[in-house]
């Protein structure tokens, strides 16, 4: 053996002598008797503490922009301590059939869970769940929300040292009755009351397998204003918890099987909270979540909250909409009046500050907000997108011409779309066909045929990538040609965003209400409401010419004037169920909205005959809301001027026509389909609820696009589609 290799093998025999199992078994069970001698150290030394001082309770200050008072939120002590025997035992055993299916045999804690929870917060991942109901209501009663190792050691040793020392019914008591709910409900008599309307002692098992259900995500699975995923997710636990319970033995299968979901009680806003004033502080309140402060820190009380909540903006706000729509509609003794809910969302295009919102009525008589709810279709609000996405693209007709403001198509009425998988033949409003419009002149009259034609030249898949990029939510949202009506589902403070978007050069906006949150425990980090450039400037700007044309002598000349200039498109969704005005000057957008809202079930209706106008538009009382608003946050007027670069006009070809032609015989080749199908999924199947006029003779010239249809015809159509029609046969947001 070489020097070389005896080295090695003394090396090799050191390292053995290093580790031989004997020092490794030694080493590992000396660390295990270090980490029992610290833990019972810690079990000796942290004490059982008093109650997490519910009486020092501290109320959640809300200010305006401007530091004046807007409420002050003491619904953090809306609870009413009730003993166990006062809960139905069924109702007891769905909660811990929900959170803790082991509770009356642990020792109250979950050391798995807590060793994950640990893990988690040491390595910055979060909130993690895996407590048992013992450890919830340690948590709850003795210490904070405080997400830190420190408090998690706590929560373990003192939930051993409670379970020890208390029977388990007055744990589940304690749990019961200081966990947070949503709705501003903390304990389970102040949660029966605001989602069932009844004390806790009247709940049945349904009912109470919904509020244990609920505690995994209050915000998000409140029945009111959950979304179709927090819908789907609490249903699924809802079920979960009763499966478990009649895996206990605690509720029979036949039972269990006759039970149905309990649709909750629509929410009612807490005293002090009328008005606009509940709506401001709920939108603050979501946007908090959003950012990481639960509602359990919150109502823990304490905070000051400061929004960016114009006060003088919000005030004209208001006074505009009682001035242009509420002084015209009798609620009382018009079914059709008593249907409107009116919401809006204004916002500063440079920095994202929503400076004044209207969310309805009032939040004590609406509780759900107009502002914020996406549950309707923002309809042709949407087209702008639709061009934005074909100059993103650089996309071209069917015949190879680039799309640009210049460029003509085809505006035939329920003319089938060329080029799609999916047919489309959507009707232009009063059916009216125009002859070869410019895409300027499809904007300024919300033509469909267009427009449904510009989806598939452009791909419904990168209409909606743009739409996703630029703020649309994501709801309801499928790739097909009928996107181009706005199918899919968005409020008004989304498509304030979208349009802010446009209005800041394709840089993106975020509305965003919390100015800042402060507590002396923590801050919320304030959410940034101006992000990167996702779209080209050049395409904002072209998507902003043709739209200060729609306000000028399009569909929104309601809000033109002289005193500012502004940019706008409008929009009615299917069968007239809403009415939008999506609009902005160089320093403010606002979207404005009507919404068809039965007053029994809040199903959707039409808002055709609104104040006795006919059928509403959004070129109607939403336009007259945006001017008058604007015209007042404005201060009268504004010498602002748009500074538009690198307009595209696009390509086209030279128009010419037979003198005898019909719009029909005129189409280009590529526009018209000579062995096309009718669309059988996409087209309309009813016909218009108002009377259409009779066609008239053609000229042997027509203008590019002037109406071929109609000579008593409205000169500027509002929008899209006649009460009653369906343009994708049904399929819409599906």
């Amino acid at each position: 053996m070489g020097r070389a290799d005896a080295r090695r093998a003394a090396r090799s025999g050191g390292i053995r002598r290093l580790f031989t199992w004997r020092k490794m078994l030694g080493t590992f069970f000396g660390l295990c008797l270090l980490v029992m001698g610290a833990f019972v150290a810690l079990y000796v030394y942290v004490d059982v503490p008093e109650a997490n001082a519910q009486a020092e309770k501290q109320s959640n200050v809300y200010k305006y922009s401007d530091g004046t008072l807007l409420a002050r939120d003491d619904r953090g002590a809306n609870r009413e301590i009730v003993d166990l025997s006062e809960v139905p035992e069924k109702v007891q055993h769905a909660f811990v059939a929900a959170e803790n299916k082991s509770f009356y045999r642990d020792q109250g804690v979950d050391l798995k869970g807590t060793t994950r929870g640990l893990l988690n917060t040491l390595t910055g991942k979060g909130k993690q769940g895996g407590s048992t109901i013992t450890q919830q209501y340690v948590k709850n009663y003795y210490l904070t929300q405080d997400q830190t190792v420190t408090r998690k050691l706590q929560e373990l040793v003192i939930s051993l040292k409670v379970d020890r020392k208390m029977e388990k019914d007055d744990i589940l008591a304690g749990y019961l009755n200081t966990v947070y709910y949503g709705r501003g409900a903390s304990g389970i008599q102040a949660a029966a009351q605001a989602y069932y309307g009844v004390d806790a002692k009247k709940l049945d098992v349904a009912q109470g397998a919904y509020l244990a259900a609920l505690l995994q995500a209050p915000s998000q699975y409140d029945w009111a204003v959950a979304s179709p995923t927090g819908k789907k997710l609490v249903k699924d636990r809802w079920a979960y918890t009763l499966n478990n319970m009649v895996g206990e033995g605690w509720l029979d299968k036949a039972e269990r099987d006759k039970l149905t979901f309990p649709v909750p009680q629509e929410p009612k806003a807490a005293p002090g909270m009328e008005g606009q004033t509940g709506y401001l502080v709920e939108a603050a309140n979501q946007e908090m979540a959003r950012q990481g402060i639960t509602g359990e820190m919150r109502e823990a009380g304490g905070w000051t909250i400061t929004l960016n909540i114009d006060k003088k903006k919000q005030k004209l706000l208001e006074k505009s909409v009682d001035r242009q729509l509420e002084s015209k509609l009798d609620r009382k003794n018009n079914t059709t009046d008593a249907t409107v809910q009116a919401g809006a969302t204004s916002v500063d295009p440079k920095t994202g500050a929503v400076v004044a919102l209207y969310g309805g009525v009032g939040a004590t008589e609406h509780y759900i907000s107009n502002a914020t709810r996406q549950d309707y279709q923002p309809a042709s609000t949407f087209k702008p997108l639709v061009l934005v996405s074909a100059l993103e693209n650089g996309s071209k007709t069917q015949d190879g011409d680039l799309i640009g403001l210049d460029t003509v198509y085809d505006g035939t009425s329920r003319r089938p779309v060329v080029g799609s998988d999916t047919p489309f033949s959507p009707q232009n409003e009063d059916d009216i066909s125009y002859d070869h419009p410019t895409v300027q002149t499809a904007m300024d009259k919300s033509i469909n045929s267009v427009f449904a034609q510009m989806v598939v030249d452009v791909t419904p898949k990168a209409v909606k990538k743009t739409a996703l990029a630029v703020g649309v939510p994501d709801k309801g949202f499928p790739e097909r040609p009928a996107i181009t009506l706005g199918t899919m589902n968005a409020s008004t403070w989304d498509m304030a965003g979208v349009y802010a978007t446009l209005d800041n050069h394709g840089k993106k906006v975020t509305p965003t209400i919390v100015k800042s949150a402060e507590h002396r425990d923590r801050t919320m980090e304030p959410v940034d409401g101006t992000g990167d450039q996702v779209i080209n400037r050049a395409s904002a700007d072209t998507v902003t010419k043709t739209l200060i044309e729609v306000v000028e002598v399009g569909s929104g000349h309601e809000a033109n004037t002289t005193a500012y200039d502004a940019a706008g498109k409008t929009g009615t969704s299917e069968e007239n169920k809403a009415a939008w005005f999506a609009a902005y000057t160089p320093e403010l957008t606002t979207v404005v909205a009507l919404f068809g809202e039965s007053p029994k079930g809040g199903t959707q209706v039409s808002l055709t005959g609104t104040a006795n106008s006919g059928r509403a538009s959004g070129g109607g009382f939403p336009a007259r809301i945006w001017a008058d608003y604007t015209l007042g946050a404005l201060g009268g007027g504004s010498d602002a001027a748009f500074v538009l670069e690198g307009v595209e006009r696009g390509e086209a070809p030279p128009v010419t026509k037979s003198p005898s032609s019909t719009p029909s015989e005129s189409e280009s080749p590529s526009q018209t389909p000579s062995e096309e199908p009718e669309a059988p999924s996409e087209s309309p199947s009813e016909t218009p609820d108002e009377e259409e006029s009779s066609p008239a003779e053609e000229p042997s010239e027509t203008p590019p696009g002037t109406p071929s249809e109609s000579p008593s015809a409205p000169g500027w159509p509002g929008d899209e589609q006649p009460p009653g029609e369906r343009p994708d046969n049904g399929l819409l947001g599906q």
